[in-house]
């Protein structure tokens, strides 16, 4: 299963709504997805002089997490929305870190990298508008050093009744409805509730990570099974 069926279109999606993407995304999280990306970041193990890869990196606020933070050497952040991308070159000079982040654009099913580069890779919120979510797994494994973390941050569904029916009313009705006034996008935030709905979660999404070949997966729920965060390693 997946949830996107044209990477150009959510290419072009993601370009269209870069310059609300920031302000939409806590505004409708009410900011808990600051907090979010402080708890994956903190699932990393510090390297020194380690090299991070940022997929699916966006405007770059977990590259610039993940740099100030973990202090690496190096992270590179990854996308294929040059219009988001755009907008995270801006935040990282605004921030002086533009020596220790770099984004490149690029396909994040077919990483532009040799194999073993990276001491740990990251997905904020990204992996499920992969057409191929599965390759873009084997992907990272790929270019991982042996030892090596990934750390995916993704939307999920509660798993309780009452608030899983809660969260699609919102999801569904108030997201699109507040989405749309403020991006100006006809379809962007109807989008958004779409691909969580039609994209595994939990137990289910640790199995394509295993298949891809990391170990001691694990996953955590956050504020009562939103947000989860799955972890695995290669051994």
């Amino acid at each position: 299963m997946n949830s996107v069926a044209d990477k150009s279109g959510v290419k072009q999606m993601f370009d269209s709504i870069a310059w609300r993407y920031d302000f939409l995304n806590h505004f409708l999280t009410l900011g808990i997805d600051k907090w979010w990306r402080k708890k994956a970041v903190e699932c990393i193990s510090s390297y020194p002089e380690a090299v991070f890869l940022d997929v699916a990196a966006g405007t770059g606020d977990l590259s610039v997490e993940l740099a100030r933070r973990k202090t690496p050497e190096h992270v590179i952040g990854i996308d294929i929305s040059d219009g988001m991308l755009s907008i995270g070159k801006e935040k990282v000079k605004r921030l002086g870190l533009t020596d220790r982040i770099e984004f490149r654009n690029g396909n994040c099913e077919e990483l532009p990298f040799d194999d073993a580069v990276f001491d740990a890779v990251t997905v904020g919120f990204g992996i499920r508008n992969f057409q191929h979510p599965r390759k873009g797994l084997s992907e990272m494994y790929r270019v991982m050093k042996k030892g090596g973390e990934l750390v995916i941050l993704e939307f999920s569904r509660p798993d309780n009744k009452l608030l899983c029916t809660l969260f699609d009313v919102y999801f569904c009705n108030i997201l699109p409805f507040v989405g749309h006034l403020f991006s100006k996008h006809a379809s962007a935030y109807t989008y958004l509730p779409q691909s969580v709905k039609n994209f595994v979660y939990g137990e289910k999404f640790t199995v394509w990570m295993k298949e891809a070949g990391f170990s001691d997966v694990s996953y955590r729920p956050l504020t009562f099974g939103v947000a989860t965060i799955y972890k695995g390693v290669k051994n």
